[in-house]
């Protein structure tokens, strides 16, 4: 039940290296295999070249694209170069023929009905709703599971360009009151107000300083404990490292000044602190971390010893930040826990909190599949596993017995199974790469499922298949890779493959509009699962990580190697995607192997890798990444960073780059760097072009306007540059 952050980060470009483009008359010609007439490579803007140069570990670096690290906001030099990178880039892709359609397409896959997983307080049913294209959903409330509907909130009236979005909503337990988050331009902070549900009135309750959103536990109807970071000045800072995140107290009718510390550490500043309240509201378990990987702190607090007025005795259980510890939920004074200590791919275990002497018992021993989810539900509990990548849900006793397995169907993903002790019901939704989510309900005693909402849809997903295979990586490792087309195709297509390989974090089956026109269109789409993700793991983790990271860029590579040698794509028909530390990857691919990238689109990238952690979220990375201020890590670093080793003179494959002005997780100077360093480098060959969205942050609370004008466009630009033809031949 405890809703942890997931991170989901100095130049050593050559002095030779080209200063910023002049505009270019040549022409990059298509491999024969691609039909497409050729494109004329873009008159790029001229990027200043500054004179930065840093002695590291006896290596000079050379960082002459600094100053675009500047906040486009505030630095009038940098907001220049912003638009005329955009206008060249907006050029170019406007005239890219399959444009139109994929607009077109994406919009008409994008309406249809999308409804949240309800959440129980009380016996009100709440969910989010977007009947299709509204710009965001809004937030309904039922008095019954299948009731009719009532709206509670429409976020798409705060802000005329759509962009502010509603990220999260908390209700009390009796369902009376609701705490609501909202989030504006896609930054990470939030502000949290409260409304009466009754009434649908919003108080006058308003805290900021909250970041990443979705900790708020209720007390009763009286107040709730919440996370925030120490206020940088009247107005959030999107560039600067956050620090002193403390738990607090807020109760409502009082101004946040008033509010109750309840657990800080100002001692160690870069400390992050969750609080999780039991169903029961007798117990607080209070989550610390250091970073990204799992291994936490754990204090409790036994809430029926003290009072908002007072405040609560907080005790340690777990010190050493050595595992990872996360709460089901408590039964009596019996706290259930899934942890990976003697377990890398996690089990369930309690321990009793009253206990004079606490000790711990294993309730649901480690399988070969990771559990990667778990609920107690009436009397059961509710464990989520990944096999291969896709999910399987059991149910158990508490006492840690099989009851049942849970008929999920296709390849897919399965997510929510949320509740309490004593409730009757759960519910989960099911999507995968060729279905949207469909919403369940589960009865907790006789296992029966119904639909409680289910999408009509404007395309035939039985035409598609998904099929699941295992190839060799560079060290013969072998790596789970899903591959989607069209029925019955046997001959090669231009395809889409997509990676992340990071942060223990697991991807799974999830449907894509973007992705689906794509496979309309007659392309093929394939998800590898690389190393350094969570799909089997603590050593998968393990294994794509620091030292290890060059591991995760094999296992792409190999990817694309195993789809030419086996006719999946076309010779000159490969194009590579990736986001965040996924954009990361991408870059450093490209980098690594230029000659098999037929066409690239990395998206919020980390691309700076010896100054990640000089802003914002990037010094949590460093779990994954190492430290740049370690020689060994540098060194590791320095050897695969995009930016640093993109090289004068190669032949490097079309280039979108897209990243956005808010983005306050990965900053858009990685972006910015990394393209203009791209453009130097390869001044007269394919396009290498940066898409930089206004009012966005690094994805959650985009708008569904902005989300299909992007993808178009990095959809188009891959379907070109692969030879892809769009609109397709009917």
């Amino acid at each position: 039940m405890l809703r942890l952050l997931s991170a989901a980060s100095l130049l050593a470009l050559s002095s030779s290296l080209a200063s910023g483009a002049q505009a270019q008359t040549a022409v990059w010609t298509q491999g024969q295999a691609n039909q497409a007439p050729a494109m004329p490579t873009p008159a790029y803007p001229e990027t200043r070249r500054g004179e930065v140069v840093e002695t590291v570990f006896g290596e000079a670096v050379a960082d002459p694209y600094r100053w675009l690290e500047n906040d486009v906001r505030t630095d009038k030099e940098v907001a220049a170069w912003v638009a005329a990178q955009n206008q060249v880039t907006q050029a170019q892709l406007n005239a890219l023929p399959g444009k139109a359609w994929f607009k077109d397409r994406i919009g008409k896959l994008m309406d249809y009905e999308r409804f949240g997983i309800p959440r129980k307080a009380g016996s009100r049913y709440f969910y989010t709703y977007n009947p299709g294209l509204l710009n965001q959903a809004q937030l309904f409330v039922r008095d019954s599971w299948n009731g009719e509907g009532r709206l509670l909130i429409d976020p798409n009236s705060w802000a005329r360009d759509g962009a502010t979005a509603l990220s999260a909503y908390d209700p009390s337990n009796s369902g009376k009151f609701m705490t609501y988050e909202i989030q504006d331009g896609g930054t990470d902070w939030r502000i949290i107000k409260v409304m009466d549900v009754a009434t649908g009135k919003t108080l006058d309750d308003e805290l900021r300083w909250a970041k990443f959103g979705g900790g708020v536990q209720w007390l009763g109807d009286e107040g709730f404990f919440y996370s925030k970071f120490a206020a940088t000045g009247d107005k959030p800072d999107f560039q600067s490292l956050a620090y002193n995140q403390a738990v607090w107290y807020h109760r409502l009718g009082t101004p946040q000044s008033a509010d109750l510390q309840v657990f800080a550490t100002p001692a160690n500043k870069e400390y992050g602190h969750y609080i999780a309240v039991s169903s029961d509201e007798k117990w607080a378990v209070i989550t610390t971390s250091v970073g990204t990987d799992s291994r936490y702190e754990v204090h409790t607090v036994d809430l029926s010893k003290g009072s908002p007025a007072k405040g609560w005795q907080v005790k340690k259980l777990i010190g050493g930040f050595d595992n990872a510890w996360r709460l089901v939920d408590t039964v009596g004074s019996t706290a259930y826990f899934t942890s990976n200590k003697g377990a890398p791919r996690y089990s369930v275990v309690k321990i009793d909190l009253a206990a004079a002497t606490p000790a711990w018992s294993t309730v649901v021993a480690e399988t070969g599949q990771p559990i990667d989810g778990a609920s107690i539900v009436g009397d059961k509990l509710v464990l989520t596993y990944l096999k291969d990548a896709t999910t399987r849900a059991a149910v158990h006793t508490l006492g840690g017995k099989p009851v049942r397995d849970i008929a999920l169907g296709e390849l897919g993903t399965a997510g929510g199974f949320g509740g309490k002790p004593g409730d009757p019901e759960t519910f989960y939704a099911f999507t995968s790469f060729t279905r949207p989510s469909t919403i369940y309900r589960l009865d907790m005693s006789s296992g029966a499922q119904e639909v409680f909402a289910e999408p009509k849809l404007t395309f035939d997903p039985a035409k598609f298949e998904t099929t699941q295979v295992f190839y060799p990586s560079k060290d013969g490792t072998k790596i789970p890779m899903f591959i989607v087309r069209k029925k019955g195709r046997t001959g090669p297509a231009p395809t889409l493959l997509w990676g992340y390989g990071g942060f223990d974090v697991s991807y799974t089956p999830t449907f894509s509009a973007g992705r689906m026109a794509w496979l309309e269109a007659g392309g093929t789409y394939a998800l590898a699962n690389l190393r350094g993700g969570g799909e089997y793991g603590k050593a998968w983790h393990d294994a794509g990580r620091l030292g290890n990271k060059q591991n995760v860029f094999d296992d792409f590579a190999w990817a694309g190697k195993y789809l030419k040698a086996n006719g999946y794509t076309t010779p000159n028909g490969l194009a590579i995607q990736g986001g965040s530390n996924g954009g990361l990857l991408v870059g450093a691919v490209v980098n690594q192997h230029p000659e098999l990238i037929d066409a690239a689109a990395p998206a919020v990238g980390v691309m700076d890798m010896l100054r990640f952690d000089q802003w914002t979220a990037g010094r949590y990375w460093v779990d994954d990444y190492g430290y740049p201020s370690k020689e060994a890590d540098w060194r590791v670093l320095r050897a695969y960073s995009p930016y640093h080793n993109l090289e004068p003179g190669v032949a490097y494959p079309p280039v979108l780059v897209t990243t956005a002005d808010t983005d306050d997780r990965v900053v858009p100077g990685h972006s910015f760097k990394y393209a203009a360093a791209l453009q130097a480098a390869d001044p007269r060959g394919a396009p290498h072009l940066i898409r930089i969205e206004t009012r966005a942050g690094h994805g959650s609370g985009k708008p569904t306007d902005k989300i299909i004008e992007e993808g178009a466009d990095v959809m188009a630009f891959l379907a070109y540059h692969t030879g892809l033809e769009v609109p397709p031949k009917q």
